[in-house]
């Protein structure tokens, strides 16, 4: 009996660095600096923004995520502070097989909450908004990457009125 334990016991120690070879991280985490372009709409001129972006993704599969994206940028538009903050979430697909960089593409749907000059009077504070893009992260580590960028088409549904944005992010990833 004690060599079968003992036996077992070897075989699951000896397993271990196979184990962690997988390089299938389930969780990621990104934070980083985002500059936004809003089009509020006819009669605005653009606004350029600065703020912070963060998401998780779950990686269900090693191509394939469900990935929850969080982001506010500021500014001032015709003198007036502005912010645009946005909740998105969907599907994320990436190419993990390289062995320096993961390139990846998502599609986000959800809401875009706006305020000062951003808000036009009869406007909503809240609207339907999307985004569609991608970006490149190139690892540092197994658990560590730099986010090189991230470029999204994001479009925003204020007042029935389509305001068509960019939203460029870099940052870092830890992944876990």
């Amino acid at each position: 009996m004690r060599k079968v334990v003992v036996s077992l016991a070897l075989a699951i120690l000896f397993s271990l660095p196979v184990l962690a070879q997988d390089n299938n991280n389930k969780f990621e985490i990104f934070g980083g600096y985002q500059y936004t372009r809003v089009s509020p709409g006819p009669g605005f001129s653009g606004v350029n923004l600065n703020g912070w972006n963060a998401s998780a993704t779950y990686n269900a599969k090693n191509w394939l995520g469900a990935t929850a994206d969080f982001s506010s940028g500021y500014g001032t538009a015709q003198g007036v502070n502005s912010h645009l903050t946005n909740f998105l979430f969907g599907p994320t697909v990436s190419y993990s097989k390289a062995d320096h960089f993961k390139p990846f593409a998502h599609v986000l749907f959800g809401v875009s909450e706006t305020g000062g000059a951003l808000e036009n009077v009869s406007a909503p504070t809240s609207a339907f908004a999307w985004a569609l893009g991608g970006g490149v992260d190139a690892n540092i580590t197994r658990h560590v990457a730099l986010r090189l960028f991230q470029a999204d088409y994001f479009m925003s549904r204020f007042n029935s009125q389509d305001q068509n944005n960019t939203k460029i992010s870099s940052g870092f990833v830890y992944r876990f």
